[in-house]
Order: C-alpha cells, then sequence, then structure tokens
C-alpha cells in the first residue's frame, strides 16, 4: 500500500485586522478570543471581541445579529457563554466572516509552525513509489502559498521547486501546480518521484 505522508500547518496566532482606531491613530486589532452576547427577548447578538494594539479600545465582529435564539444551535450557543478559544479561533480566521462585517484581515501577521515527517535525500532516492503523496493538515486557512509548504517540507530550493513546476511534476486535486496556488485543508499533493529524485541525483 502506498503510503501517504501528513503535513500539519499550525499557526501560533489569529491574523490582526486592519481597521482604523477611534480613539487613537493605530490601524490594527487583536482578536481578544472572548465573545460579547447581549439578549433581547426572542432574539440575540453575538460578537467577537477585537483590541487595539495601542490603546486596547474595542472593535465587536458581528457573528449573529437580533437573530432568535432558538435558531442558533445550544452547544454553539454554550461555546459562546465560556469564550470557547478554539471557536473563536474558527472565526478570527474566517474569510466569510470578515467579508460581512466589511472589515480585513493582515494575513501576514500570522506566523505558523509545521509538522511533518522528515524524507531524507537516501530515503528518495531507494522509494520505489511512482508518486508520493502528502495530504495538507491545515484547518485555519492564512493564505499560505503551496510553493512555501513544498519548499519547506521537502527542503528544497526556490530552483528546484520551480524546475518540479515547469516539469509538472507536483499536481494536486488533479491539477498541475503553479507558484500562485495556496494551500487548502484536505488538499492531497501528488510529486511524481522519479522526476524528483531525477532532480536530486543531479544536484549530487
Amino acid at each position: 500500500m502506498q503510503k501517504k505522508y501528513t503535513w500539519t500547518i499550525s499557526p501560533k496566532n489569529t491574523p490582526i485586522l486592519k481597521k482604523s482606531c477611534s480613539h487613537c491613530d493605530s490601524k490594527q486589532f487583536y482578536c481578544s478570543e472572548k465573545f460579547r452576547i447581549n439578549a433581547q427577548k426572542k432574539n440575540v447578538d453575538v460578537w467577537l471581541i477585537y483590541r487595539c494594539v495601542k490603546c486596547d479600545s474595542t472593535y465587536n465582529l458581528i457573528l449573529f445579529s437580533r437573530t432568535r435564539l432558538t435558531a442558533i444551535n445550544s452547544i454553539l450557543f454554550n461555546k459562546f457563554q465560556n469564550n470557547d478559544t478554539e471557536l473563536a479561533w474558527k472565526y478570527a480566521f474566517s474569510e466569510e466572516m470578515r467579508r460581512k462585517n466589511k472589515v480585513e484581515a493582515d494575513l501576514t501577521t500570522v506566523s505558523y509552525a509545521l509538522q511533518y515527517d522528515q524524507i531524507s535525500n537516501d530515503e528518495l532516492l531507494s522509494s520505489n513509489e511512482r508518486v508520493l503523496t502528502f495530504e495538507v493538515d491545515y484547518p485555519h486557512d492564512f493564505q499560505l502559498r503551496l510553493s512555501s509548504l513544498i519548499r519547506a517540507c521537502l527542503n528544497l530550493s526556490s530552483r528546484q521547486l520551480d524546475q518540479l513546476i515547469m516539469q509538472k511534476a507536483i499536481t494536486v486535486a488533479g491539477k498541475y501546480v503553479q507558484k500562485k496556488h495556496k494551500a487548502k485543508d484536505r488538499d492531497c499533493i501528488e510529486i511524481d518521484c522519479q522526476k524528483l529524485k531525477s532532480l536530486l541525483c543531479n544536484e549530487i
């Protein structure tokens, strides 16, 4: 059975919002990882609270507005009440939620760690596999380029990656990878093992 490797991308922080503060000259807000809830009769409002990086004033990102309480899943509502960190991160990375609130995020402010099985050149050169398969574990999207991920996890130079792309040696979802392609959760990356081995042999 062909082995499938996993590349896990774990952000260390949520993205900064690009928004002008009404109390100081800052244009950046960070996620507090806390929610604000306001209930009036049978309707409820829920916000994710952001704070100015400079003066700590607040900005509330709208999650639910004038929504009937019965329309919100009870488990979800309980997480709002308990300031569930995982849920806060889910909304903080949500492009759809930012679009609804007409705000932008500076995704370059997200730092991250990679977890992956390192494959040595010796292992690659001795492999009999026709294709190397890598699955991407990337639940929080911050527009990371696939090319950056491939280079880091396979320890390739920019020139080596360019050659593999030119040789159409890398595919994802049946399409040849280009440098502009962004990573997506559960992407299945396939790399032509023979072309990769040929490239590495030429470097020796």
